[in-house]
């Protein structure tokens, strides 16, 4: 029988989801296409000393007893801010086993740390300009930056910042991001910090297209990833938070095998997960034995590692235009290295499985070498970090990638690392590596980053810079 109420009517005419493949296409040309759109890649460093001469910035260093709005909480002496937002500097304590049974060799330390239980957002907006994805960056002002301003994502805001709990203005464009239409989406994926100076803190990676009109706004610049590539190449120029977004753009693989199928490098990293017991529980920053606090700081007894900083800065493109804030600022200058090889025609880059007091899940795969130098300076040869002396005595020619690059420029002051990739050939990085080490491919890796917490955040900077390698020796358009 006949409905009364007649046909159905037609369904709505939907967006049809791009294939995976279909996207990987997509950001592979992005980044083989060097002429953008908006500006051309010389003009990038230009355009950004031209927008840090529109504002007023400045940093200064200040003592503890300075900082407005924060201070030490009764009972526990953690460094806490008066509205209960934003982040408190507190105590960690870690104990260490490496063995199946928790019986291997124990490290055990104290350390502050920074406790920022509320996930951010580091998105980057997405727009097809003549027929070639381009990327809205932001020229972004951090007090702990060494020149200040430098590439960022688009949206750079931690939960506090977006819902204005500084009574500052709202976020630019961060309703992109906040409900994302799923259509949309290219990257969604919550990513670790730093483990070493973070308790367990995430942020949402997110690279989501739009095709609306955006606004022109005068801090802000489309960029192909072949122009974001180049200037990966030049120091202190694209921030840390554009570059772990960036190294999740999911890329074509092109790799015709690895040494170990995907399986099994997941098994041995699930291995390495399995045998290491890391136990880290939050402590009064005031107990933290081995540290000792001045007017100006809170230092290691021995001056190694970090110190806890306070600073003044006033910063007239931000939501807030002066404000005061504690900063960890390390002691030296850190080395983030991947040894790279072929294996049977193909690259590979050798991975740590690493293990940090402040990772949500014991160990993340990280660079061959990540350390400060100078933290180890003091020790016997045998004690030093595994090839770290043939890192920093590689000559130029086995040299593939280098550039100092920045970390966290919201919460860290002044932190650097030189970054590199270094030919393997002449080191003991042999076929079969010691244990904790393993090769892989940057398509591996790169696959992984669409899991959380498999990389470490310098890993990802590594791997950005390598798909800015491989896009510079494929040719640009």
């Amino acid at each position: 029988m006949p409905s009364r109420l007649g046909p159905p009517p037609p369904a709505p005419a939907a967006v049809r989801p791009r294939e995976n493949h279909e996207q990987a296409e997509r950001l592979a040309l992005s980044a083989a296409t060097v002429r953008g759109a908006h500006l051309a890649t010389a003009e990038v460093p230009g355009w950004l000393a031209e927008r840090r001469r529109a504002h007023v910035f400045r940093v200064e260093r200040i003592p503890l007893a300075e900082l407005d709005a924060w201070s030490a909480e009764p009972g526990t002496g953690n460094l806490v801010h008066r509205s209960g937002r934003f982040f408190t500097v507190e105590g960690m304590h870690v104990v260490e086993h490496d063995g199946p049974a928790g019986d291997g060799p124990r490290r055990d330390w104290q350390q502050p740390v920074i406790r920022q239980p509320e996930v951010g957002i580091l998105g980057i907006l997405a727009k097809e300009i003549g027929g070639v994805l381009h990327f809205l960056m932001q020229a972004k002002m951090e007090p702990g930056n060494p020149n200040l301003l430098q590439l960022s994502p688009t949206v750079q805001a931690t939960r506090s910042n977006y819902t204005r709990a500084h009574g500052g203005t709202d976020v630019r464009l961060v309703d992109h991001f906040v409900r994302p239409d799923p259509d949309r989406v290219i990257v969604d994926v919550l990513q670790s910090e730093q483990g070493s100076w973070f308790f367990r803190k995430s942020n949402r990676n997110m690279i989501v297209e739009t095709a609306d009109a955006v606004p022109e706004l005068p801090d802000f610049c489309w960029l192909t990833l072949g122009q974001i590539g180049e200037l990966l190449h030049r120091d202190l120029l694209v921030n840390m938070n554009a570059r772990t977004v960036l190294s999740c753009a999911p890329y074509p693989d092109t790799s015709p095998g690895a040494l170990l199928s995907d399986a099994q490098l997941l098994s041995w990293f699930t291995g390495e997960r399995s045998r290491r017991d890391v136990r880290a529980h939050r402590i009064p920053l005031a107990t933290v034995r081995g540290w000792k606090q001045g007017p100006e700081a809170i230092e290691h007894e021995d001056g190694r590692y970090f110190r806890v900083a306070a600073v003044a800065v006033r910063g007239t493109n931000r939501e807030v235009a002066g404000w005061t804030q504690p900063l960890i600022e390390p002691v030296g200058t850190g080395v983030a290295a991947f040894l790279v090889r072929e294996i049977g025609g193909v690259e590979h880059v050798l991975v740590q499985a690493r293990a940090e007091g402040g990772f949500l899940d014991t160990v993340e795969l990280a660079p061959t070498v990540q350390c400060t130098p100078g933290n180890h300076a003091h020790l016997p040869p045998a004690d030093r970090p595994p090839f770290l002396d043939a890192v920093l005595a590689a000559p130029p020619s086995r040299i593939r990638y280098q550039a100092l690059h920045s970390e966290e420029g919201g919460r860290f002051l002044g932190a650097t690392s030189r970054y590199l990739a270094v030919d393997a050939e002449g080191t003991a990085a042999a076929l079969d590596p010691p244990p904790g080490y393993m090769w892989a491919t940057p398509a591996q890796l790169r696959a992984l980053t669409r899991h959380g917490h498999y990389l470490n955040v310098e890993a990802r900077t590594l791997l950005a810079c390598l798909n800015a390698v491989a896009a510079r020796s494929r040719g640009g358009m």
